[in-house]
């Protein structure tokens, strides 16, 4: 299959049933369709905002858009591979520098991780100004109950390997992390699950600033919120949610997949 083909890789039930190479294609295309869907979702701003992926065939190397290709126009054909050092070694433009020192040290950190985003979204910023985790105020926070960690300062524009690895320390095992006056991080498994944790936490952030905004919300109890997210804060969820968002933009713009 072409490496930028208009048709979507076949799914299976599990990966492996895919060759490294149609993994790769994979992981590619739902990249792109990622980057779309945060276009759609109003996450871009200006040349910010990084979504990235880990190579199948060298795995210390990870996919990601251009810096300052716009969100809505990415294609497959225009995703980055770069190396350990920040070098772009497949594709064409550069990468943004604040991207790579926390994806990277994220990558480096947790070999699970095949998938991780940030960007400046609007109701992520807001929340990461009060420097708190979300609280489990609605069934779909319980996904993130326990599950979520701050870095808990500000520093500047994050340009330093030193800061991402510190970053990446306060991520810890979690699938989501609070940048203090930034932003969110989410990551996953899958391209799908850390697109979709994304989505779900941004959404998350606005649901708690609305309801704090009209009075003082009720928590749901630790138990439940811990029993929620068993049922739908897990991979199989996040990539489960995932796919018909997948769908509908691949649908609507099948250019992506070029």
């Amino acid at each position: 299959m072409a490496e930028a083909g208009g048709t979507p890789v076949p799914q299976g039930r599990r990966s492996a049933r895919r060759t490294p190479e149609q993994e790769r294609l994979h992981r590619k295309q739902r990249l792109a369709a990622a980057i779309r869907l945060f276009a759609l979702n109003g996450y871009d701003e200006g040349a910010g905002g990084h979504v990235t992926a880990r190579d199948t065939i060298q795995p210390d190397r990870f996919w990601v858009n251009p810096f300052g290709r716009p969100f809505e126009l990415v294609r497959v054909s225009d995703l980055l591979l770069v190396d350990q050092g920040g070098e772009v070694v497949a594709g064409e433009g550069r990468v943004n520098p604040a991207g790579f020192a926390i994806h990277s040290q994220i990558h480096a950190a947790r070999p699970d991780v095949v998938a991780a985003a940030h960007t400046h979204s609007i109701h992520g910023r807001a929340w990461s100004a009060l420097r708190r985790t979300l609280d489990p105020i609605t069934q779909d926070a319980c996904a993130f109950f326990r599950d979520h960690s701050v870095f808990g300062e500000y520093t500047g524009v994050v340009l330093d390997e030193r800061e991402g690895k510190r970053i990446a320390r306060a991520l810890g095992d979690e699938k989501a992390i609070i940048l203090a006056n930034h932003g969110l991080v989410t990551v996953g498994q899958s391209v799908d699950e850390a697109a979709w944790w994304f989505i779900a936490m941004d959404r998350c952030c606005r649901a708690q600033l609305l309801a704090e905004a009209a009075g003082r919300p009720q928590l749901i109890s630790a138990e439940s919120a811990l029993a929620a997210r068993e049922q739908i804060g897990t991979a199989v969820m996040g990539r489960f949610n995932f796919r018909p968002l997948y769908e509908a933009i691949v649908r609507r713009q099948p250019d992506l997949l070029e």
